[in-house]
């Protein structure tokens, strides 16, 4: 399977046939969300490759409760893990008090599942703090043929944590978000290509690029995408990887080209 290993591949197949029909039992009696725990530390041994001896801890408390579960890895708080009941339905808000707490550990990722529904999310640190859902998929629809589903399972896996897996799918997701392609479009180098392209359609019309923005602004691009917290950070993230590329280039010039070995010096 495409980018899987093979070892991880064939845990995460036997993983998924084992506990797809635990789970739809699990649901048919509405167990209570202590023996939905338990299967959950199951699954990420099992499914996850995670030692749930050693990499799996439910000793982080939260505001004087205890959190559900959390995996650290070689000692460090990785993600916290807010469970719920198997029948209970999952929003936003039954992942808040973890969300607070994450934020004040420094730790970017907290799921929230009931076992068959997984949601993954990132912490923003802005403020106040806020979070976005990565990640969500039913583990009871996972096709173990589908390179897709298997993929998407390694995200989550012990080895694919490892490799900063699901914090390139967390950059890759950004990169294609309506609000970055939004402000992409917006940038110079893309209204050049924009103004060639009309020049070219029509040579007498005397076109600049504030003009082609002005009207991406108004007639071509929703609001929602050019307003707000997300839209204004996908702008800052455009300007700061901007000014890092000429950074660069400034470096470069200012370094000039290395000296001739055979040049005598002077």
């Amino acid at each position: 399977m495409a980018g899987v290993p093979k070892r991880v591949s064939e845990r995460i197949v036997a993983g998924v046939k084992r506990y797809q029909p635990i789970l739809a039992g699990a649901r048919s009696r509405d167990v209570g969300e202590a023996d939905t725990v338990t299967i959950i530390k199951d699954m990420l041994a099992d499914v996850f490759g995670y030692d749930k001896y050693s990499d799996v801890t439910s000793e982080h408390s939260i505001r004087g409760t205890f959190c559900d579960l959390a995996i650290k890895i070689d000692g460090q708080l990785q993600t916290l893990i807010e469970v719920k009941a198997i029948g209970l339905d999952l929003k936003d808000s039954h992942v808040k008090q973890a969300i607070d707490y994450a934020a004040n550990q420094g730790v970017d990722w907290v799921a929230l599942t009931n076992g068959i529904t997984w949601r993954i999310y990132r912490l923003i640190f802005a403020k106040p703090i806020d979070f976005e859902l990565v990640l969500e998929f039913d583990f009871c629809a996972i096709s173990t043929r589908s390179d897709a589903d298997m993929e998407l399972l390694y995200l989550l896996c012990k080895e694919g944590w490892q490799r900063s897996m699901l914090g390139e799918y967390h950059n890759q997701k950004q990169a294609l978000s309506r609000f970055f392609i939004s402000a992409m479009l917006q940038t110079d180098p893309v209204l050049d290509v924009v103004r060639k392209e009309l020049r070219r359609m029509s040579p007498d019309v005397r076109i600049d690029n504030q003009q082609i923005r002005d009207v991406l602004l108004a007639e071509v691009l929703k609001r929602e995408v050019i307003e707000g917290e997300k839209a204004e950070e996908a702008r800052k993230k455009l300007a700061r990887s901007a000014a890092k590329v000429a950074k660069a280039k400034a470096s470069k010039a200012s370094s000039g080209p290395a000296p001739d070995p055979a040049e005598p010096a002077e």
